[in-house]
Parts: C-alpha cells; sequence; structure tokens
C-alpha cells in the first residue's frame, strides 16, 4: 500500500493570487484547518519576500504541531537563512529550495549555465542541509526541461542531501500522458531516486493540473502540491480537494492508495479560504462549487429520489455537506416538487398538487432564480387563500443617517381604522414590523426569515418582499411585489398575519 504524501502551497503559491494579501491571523486560521483535514505538509510561505509573511510563516510553525511546516527559499545563502529562522520552532520544518532548470528560463531569467545552475542548487542543497535533514528541492519549470539534465541535477542534489525532490509544471504546459511519462523516466534514470520522495506541483494554465498530478501519482510521484479551491498563480494550481477525493473516489481503481485526510473538513476549509481571500468558488468548480450537488433537470431529481449514486459518485456529507441539493426550476419535473413538498411539511391533495405545481412551473418560466421562499410563498399562496382580515391603509417611515427610524402604521379591520404611531427600529424595516405588531396585537409573533430582492431591473425595478413568521408554533409565509421595497415588506408581513387569522377562525367554526 502506499501513502500520498498531501503538500498544501495555499499560503504560499495560493497566496500569490493576484489580489490576494492574507493577515497573519488568516493564514494561521487556514493553517489551522488544513491541520484538521490532516494534510501532511503546509508550505506556510516565502519569508524572505517581506516581514509580514516572514512573521506568519514563523507564527504558523510555532503553532502548528502535528503537521511539517515548509519555508520556500531560492538557492542562495540569503534566502535560506531566513526561511530557516522562520521554521526553525517547528515540530518538522521543511527548508524547501527551488531553482529554474528549463532552457528559457536558464538563458533568459538566470543567465546561467546548465553547470552553474547545477553547481548552485548543490551548494544551496550543502547549506541548507547545515539546519535540516528535511530539504526539499524543486526544478522550476521541470516538464520544460530536458530530461537528460533533470536526472543530473536531481542525482547531484539528492547526493548533496536533498531528500524530496520535486518536479513543477510551473506554466501549466504538460499533458497527463505526456506528464506520467516524464515522471516514470525520471524514477527510471536518476541515481538515488528510490532513496527521496518525488513529487510533483501542476499548474493550471491547460486546466489540466488535477490530471496531470493523477498521472504522476500513476507512474510513481510520492508527494502531491496542492492549493485548496486550485488557487494560484496565474490559472492556479491542482486543487487540493479535486485530488484527494479522486483517491477517495476511485478507490477501486488506486487500489493500493491509502488516503489519511479527513475529507469532511473539506467543505469548511474551502469556505474559509474563499471568504479570506475573496475569490468567490465558481459555482460548477468540481467538489466544492455550490452546483456540484445541486440539481435541476427532473430527469437527474428523479433517479436521485430513487437512488442517491444514480447521479452522484460521492456523498455530499464526505466532504462535510449536510446533504445534496434538489435546486427547483423550470427543468424540474413533478417527483422532485413532490419530494420537496414532503421534506417541508406540506400536506396536499392531487389537484392542489397539481395546480401548485403548474404555478410553480409558471414561476419558475419568469424567473431567472427561484429561491426556497419564492416557493414556499407560492404554495402557501394557494394552500392558505384567505381574505384580508388586516388591510394596510397607510404606512410612513422616516428614516437617515441621523435620526431613529420610525414607523408609523395605518391598518384597516372592516371598516375600523386602527393608528399606532412612533415605534422605531434598527433600521426602517425592523420598525415597520414592531410597528404593525403593535397595531394589531397578535402574542408571540416570531419573525424567522425575511427576503427582499429586485425581480426586474433599473432604479424603478420591482422588489419582491417575502415574509415567514412564526405563530403558536406554525409557519405563515406573506408575499408582496411592489416597487416601494418598505410598502412591499409592509404588505407581505400583514399577508402572513392575514393567513394566521384565517386558519385561526376556520378552527372556531369547526369547533
Amino acid at each position: 500500500m502506499r501513502k500520498i504524501k498531501v503538500f498544501d502551497t495555499t499560503l504560499r503559491d495560493g497566496e500569490q493570487s493576484p489580489g490576494v494579501n492574507l493577515t497573519k491571523e488568516e493564514k494561521l486560521a487556514i493553517a489551522e484547518q488544513l491541520s484538521m483535514l490532516k494534510v501532511d505538509v503546509i508550505e506556510a510561505g516565502f519569508p524572505i519576500s517581506s516581514q509580514g509573511d516572514f512573521e506568519s510563516v514563523k507564527t504558523i510553525a510555532e503553532k502548528i504541531r502535528d503537521v511539517e511546516i515548509a519555508a520556500l527559499a531560492r538557492a542562495n545563502y540569503k534566502d535560506i537563512d531566513c526561511a530557516w529562522e522562520a521554521i526553525q520552532d517547528a515540530e518538522n520544518p521543511r527548508i524547501h529550495v527551488f531553482i529554474a532548470t528549463s532552457p528559457i528560463h536558464m538563458k533568459y531569467k538566470l543567465n546561467m549555465t546548465p553547470n552553474q545552475v547545477i553547481e548552485r542548487a548543490v551548494d544551496a542543497v550543502k547549506y541548507a542541509s547545515k539546519y535540516t535533514q528535511n530539504i526539499e528541492f524543486s526544478a522550476e519549470d521541470a516538464s520544460r526541461s530536458d530530461l537528460e539534465f533533470l536526472y543530473l541535477i536531481f542525482e547531484k542534489v539528492i547526493q548533496a542531501g536533498a531528500t524530496v525532490i520535486n518536479v513543477p509544471d510551473t506554466v501549466g504546459y504538460a499533458i497527463p500522458q505526456e506528464f506520467g511519462t516524464f515522471i516514470k523516466k525520471i524514477k527510471e534514470n536518476t541515481k538515488g531516486i528510490d532513496k527521496v520522495e518525488l513529487s510533483v506541483h501542476c499548474h493550471n494554465d491547460l486546466g489540466m493540473a488535477t490530471a496531470n498530478t493523477v498521472a504522476a501519482v500513476i507512474n510513481g510521484a510520492d508527494q502531491v502540491e496542492v492549493a485548496v479551491n486550485g488557487i494560484g498563480e496565474r490559472a492556479g494550481n491542482s486543487a487540493l480537494e479535486e485530488v484527494i477525493m479522486t483517491f477517495v473516489t476511485r478507490k477501486d481503481f488506486f487500489k493500493d492508495i491509502i488516503v489519511t485526510q479527513d475529507t469532511s473538513q473539506i467543505i469548511k476549509l474551502s469556505t474559509m479560504v474563499s471568504n479570506f481571500t475573496g475569490m468567490p468558488v465558481q459555482p460548477n468548480k468540481a467538489i466544492v462549487g455550490k452546483n456540484a450537488f445541486a440539481h435541476e433537470s427532473g430527469i437527474h431529481q428523479d433517479g436521485l429520489i430513487k437512488e442517491r449514486t444514480t447521479y452522484e459518485i460521492m456523498d455530499a456529507k464526505s466532504i462535510g455537506l449536510k446533504n445534496n441539493s434538489l435546486v427547483l426550476g423550470k427543468h424540474s419535473g413533478r417527483h422532485a416538487f413532490k419530494e420537496y413538498l414532503n421534506a417541508s411539511g406540506y400536506k396536499v391533495d392531487e389537484d392542489t398538487f397539481e395546480k401548485l405545481f403548474n404555478k410553480f412551473k409558471n414561476l419558475a418560466d419568469k424567473k431567472k432564480n427561484l429561491s426556497n421562499a419564492d416557493i414556499d410563498a407560492l404554495i402557501s399562496d394557494e394552500i392558505y387563500k384567505v381574505e384580508d382580515y388586516y388591510v394596510l391603509d397607510y404606512v410612513s417611515v422616516n428614516t437617515g443617517n441621523t435620526v431613529l427610524p420610525t414607523a408609523t402604521i395605518k391598518i384597516k379591520v372592516g371598516d375600523q381604522v386602527i393608528q399606532k404611531a412612533a415605534c422605531s427600529g434598527d433600521g426602517p424595516i425592523d420598525a415597520i414590523f414592531k410597528t404593525i405588531n403593535e397595531v394589531v396585537d397578535i402574542p408571540s409573533i416570531s419573525l424567522v426569515s425575511y427576503k427582499i430582492e429586485a425581480i426586474t431591473e433599473g432604479t424603478d425595478a420591482l422588489g419582491e418582499a417575502i415574509v415567514k413568521l412564526k405563530i403558536e408554533d406554525e409557519i405563515y409565509t406573506g408575499r408582496s411585489v411592489e416597487s416601494d421595497v418598505t410598502y412591499a415588506s409592509s404588505l407581505a408581513y400583514i399577508n402572513a398575519l392575514n393567513k394566521y387569522i384565517s386558519k385561526k377562525q376556520k378552527k372556531v367554526r369547526n369547533v
């Protein structure tokens, strides 16, 4: 059985994403979550790059005790000294030394001959070995390097003390079959490679980072270098969640690979990294995108209801989600809609169900983004058809940044007008709802949820307000659409109250 090491570079290569600048506290929080996921190595940063990065790496090295902590360094003494100073208090510190090896990099970036590059690499590894025996050497742009040259430089740095050899596809140039063969040849032709760990670090410029990483593992790689959500330079790195879940999901193929990571921590880690970096996860992103376990197609939903594995190769719970999601939209069928009614506690006869389903399909055709709140309001309107016991006669709100939001409400009950003024709140909507509560005198009204969104475009857009209230342990949903959102919110609230009154009156009549 093979244990493939997971080397996470979110805090180093991931933070090099344009526009990303994590604080020390954010980096530590991510490192702690990576530790909970049980990655093997955390590349905490590039200490020489800034004082802030140095301090972050040092803090992580001091506080994270059950994971190897790596720091990046160019092949020079100053970088290596700085890296060691930052990670020396780690339980198992690793110095990660790199130098470019491709002809184009050596000629145009380094202005060095191949022999000079070998000499610099060997000298750097020997220098790092005075600090630690845990030394990783990376041949930058290895996938565009000459194989014979890689055999030689890897042999020399292994002799100098390197314990991990990393083969980066730095610019995402490789093709999976090609890269797999590339790794196999390095394994077969590099002297001493059997005594060290062989690692790969793949970028996603052509969208094949994960495929290249997996191909490398198939051909003998011992360590994968990955980043949460696949973030990193340019198009990013091989995604941690994709690589790990490939091994977990296809254990029938990867029979000899042991996965020791706690995959239930993945979604929490993904959300944390997205929030801290300000980089949203695309909806269709593999594993962690919001659509990864969501289904709208009626055919798919019907299959899932009958047997989850018809359209899901992974269990949502395996990455930390509570369950998959049946998204109700214009492509949904009767089975999915009925499943939603049952799960939400609505009990209806067949005639009512057909009316509801037809209304639902009409609404789904008109509205691009259909939420559960929309569907609840539609169902509530049909099930709890009511006459307006309370009628909103007048609403006025006084608000601003220098005044206390205050609402004045007039409500009619029959021909009688009830008025309640000068009820204030934390904002205009809070003031409106509090004032209505005072006017109607219904005990124990609890606001469960409130939603407002534009359903047309422009400054004169129609606003849809949906209010969900809990009264006497039952839920009542109110809805209204108006160009004035404060008015719409008032009407929606009263609509929910009218449903409560109607139901209460029916109970009295039945008695």
